[in-house]
């Protein structure tokens, strides 16, 4: 019986391995995110004005010599007509200048440039005297990216860039190293997924993952491998100045976990359904990347994406799950920062499952099958969010999936999709519901990128909705009748929790200390991942019980069957803002209230 497995702890040691053989034969929204930082280089414009007297020079050349794959490089360089415009751009592959573009380019002819660097920041960043004395120097910090880099000096701003000056080559020891691992739930609750990125084909190498108890015999589990052209993209500047060879992505699969057994990297094997023991989750959306270094301003993003990280990352030994319920990083297209994402992550990533929703900026596309035809994705239409990162979804293209964690069962949709009554998803959604144990799963969750429920954000009360138009209206009776406790979205960049609400009406007073049956679901917005915030419409609902214009994310910890803390806390500091208590027994989800069980008659 696994309700009499022993709750003690074995180390595991989980290693990401490659086999190298040799080879003979070849083988738009309504709210604004702002633009991404890269698409506001003219590339189109580029001309070469190479100057013997410039130049732009390297600390190191080869990196990562004792295996790192972040490395600090400094730059020197000088013009010898500076100016406040002039602006250093990191180009990967080095060889960012080519005699022919892709024909779906805009311009007829060849620029200079036909890719955009995968950073850039102003000359006079860090040497305010630059467009006096002509010199300067920056701190820049590299990941390994499978290619090499050069850096480029150029005058004339962003909108109109000329080169001036370029590095020699700079490499890392390895750079096709397999890098940045993610783990994720997989199709079964005792099933682990390892994903990573790598320069090896299958032609090279053979990825697999060896794992197994500490002292015990190592188990060999090998991985799938995925990758993809710049035809499968759906448009520009995914398929143009944006693309970027996204490598090699290896995904593994750990089974027959025993349930909350520490492994390498210290990730924890998940508790069976219905064990019990404290389960603390992290859940928060629209978080983006940004740059420790201060390159690619993207709006706040740097205050708000890098402080989320950090304070996860010191919290980790207290979080068993992380959800990111979509808007990712914010690459639009760009696909470079998939890789800057994923570096920033991997602490969290690699220590405890890193559970992915889809968001308008990984899927939106018009003619693409997507719900809106918005241009959101930058031409990516998903096919980097469901490559770099696993779900246990049947289908990875419908990006809904439902994954159970102890006493939690979480069902995730897919809002770039349509959730409406009588479609596919709606038919998912509630089968998610109806078909958990109660009994052993108390705590039932609902997880979506836009707002299905209620918020106060300005550009949902303008169109009169408090809601994505159609959100609720198909799905309130599910929650209802199957009692979902916690619904919890991303998309508008604040935090807000309602009272427990059914069709526009609190069925509590309550706001803190919820008691037996909650007769409705409590709806909460966690948007502030790091993305810029979006402003609350003045205006005051019933329904409302507390708004937060700031960054933060979301903690629950059910501490048992009957004992559920949620949380809000802020990025910049860690501390809780917000929080309530859920206490419930079995019978209280039992328990009728309006329209949560079958309708009766005399005669039934």
């Amino acid at each position: 019986m696994l309700q009499l497995l022993p709750h003690r702890l074995r180390k595991m040691k989980v290693f990401i391995l490659f086999a190298i053989t040799l080879v003979l034969a070849s083988v738009q929204e309504v709210r604004s995110d702002g633009d991404q930082p890269l698409s506001k280089i003219a590339i189109h414009r580029a001309v070469s004005a190479l100057h013997d007297k410039a130049y732009v020079k390297v600390s190191s050349e080869v990196l990562g010599l004792k295996g790192e794959t972040s490395v600090w490089v400094n730059l020197q360089f000088s013009s010898p007509r500076p100016s406040n415009d002039d602006w250093i751009g990191v180009f990967s592959p080095a060889n960012f200048s080519a005699s022919t573009c892709p024909a779906e380019n805009s311009w007829m002819t060849a620029p200079l440039l036909c890719t955009a660097p995968i950073k850039y920041q102003y000359a006079n960043y860090s040497s305010p005297k630059y467009q006096d004395t002509g010199i300067g120097s920056l701190k820049l910090q590299l990941i390994n990216q499978r290619s090499d880099f050069s850096f480029a000096l150029f005058s004339g701003g962003l909108s109109n860039p000329k080169l001036v000056a370029v590095s020699s080559r700079v490499t890392f020891a390895n750079p096709k190293a397999p890098v940045y691992p993610r783990l994720a739930q997989g199709k079964m609750w005792n099933e682990m997924t390892v994903t990573w990125t790598s320069g090896y084909s299958l032609g090279e190498a053979a990825p697999f993952v060896e794992w197994g108890q500490k002292g015990g015999e190592l188990v060999r589990s090998p991985a799938g491998t995925l990758t993809f052209d710049r035809n499968t993209m759906c448009g520009a500047p995914a398929r143009t100045v944006g693309w970027r060879d996204p490598g090699y992505i290896h995904t593994a699969f750990l089974k027959e976990l025993w349930p909350n057994t520490v492994q390498e990297y210290q990730f924890r094997a998940s508790p069976y359904p219905g064990q019990n023991s404290p389960q603390s989750v992290v859940i928060f959306g629209d978080m983006g990347k940004d740059e420790e270094d201060g390159s690619n301003e993207y709006n706040n993003f740097q205050k708000g994406s890098l402080n989320t990280t950090k304070q996860l990352i010191r919290d980790l030994k207290n979080i068993d799950i992380v959800f990111h319920i979509g808007d990712l990083c914010y690459a639009n297209g760009y696909l470079s920062q998939w890789d800057q994402f994923t570096a920033q992550v991997e602490p969290i990533a690699s220590s405890v499952p890193y559970m992915v929703a889809s968001g308008n900026h990984e899927r939106d596309w018009p003619n693409s099958g997507s719900f809106y035809g918005t241009t959101d994705s930058g031409g990516e239409c998903g096919v980097l969010a469901q490559t770099m990162f696993y779900v246990p979804a049947e289908n990875r293209e419908k990006f809904w999936y439902s994954t159970d964690y102890g006493m939690f069962r979480f069902c995730i949709a897919d809002t770039e999709h349509d959730w409406r009554e009588g479609t596919e998803q709606y038919k998912f959604i509630e089968n998610c519901f109806a078909t958990v144990d109660r009994q052993k799963q108390p705590w039932l969750i609902f997880l979506a990128h836009r707002v299905l429920g209620y918020s106060s954000a300005s550009f949902y009360v303008a169109e009169g909705s408090f809601e994505e138009p159609m959100g609720r209206e198909s799905l309130q009776k599910l929650w209802q009748k199957y009692k979902v406790d916690i619904a919890v979205y991303g998309h508008v960049h604040n935090y807000e929790r309602t009272c427990p609400i059914y069709e526009n009406i609190c069925t509590s007073k309550e706001k803190q200390n919820y008691a037996g049956n909650l007769n409705g679901t409590i709806h909460v917005v966690a948007g502030g991942g790091g993305a810029s915030l979006a402003t609350f419409a003045p205006i005051n609902t019933t329904w409302s019980i507390f708004k937060d214009h700031d960054y933060g994310f979301v903690k629950m910890t059910a501490f048992d069957h009957s004992n559920l803390l949620f949380e809000y806390k802020k990025s910049s500091d860690g501390k809780v803002y917000d929080s309530f208590k859920i206490s419930k027994n079995y019978r209280d989800i039992l328990a009728c209230s309006v329209d949560s069980c079958p309708s009766t008659s005399l005669a039934s």
